[in-house]
């Protein structure tokens, strides 16, 4: 069975053509928030990381997280 490939919070989002500022409106968040969330300043809870993934129309169990 293939191993999945992961990637990044900011690969997601790049891959989705979206900005910071984007999925910072979309999720009611500061685009600080987002940006803490992609450095792993911060750590993403789970239903934000669902609606981020949702967001990108990715599957949660391809994202490394720091």
């Amino acid at each position: 069975m293939p191993i999945p490939i992961k990637i990044s919070l900011a690969a997601m989002r790049v891959n989705a053509k979206k900005t910071q500022d984007e999925i910072a409106t979309e999720m009611h968040v500061t685009r600080n928030t987002v940006i803490n969330w992609e450095s792993g300043k911060t750590k993403i809870g789970e239903p934000q990381l669902t609606m981020f993934c949702n967001l990108c129309n990715f599957p949660k169990d391809n994202i490394f997280l720091p």
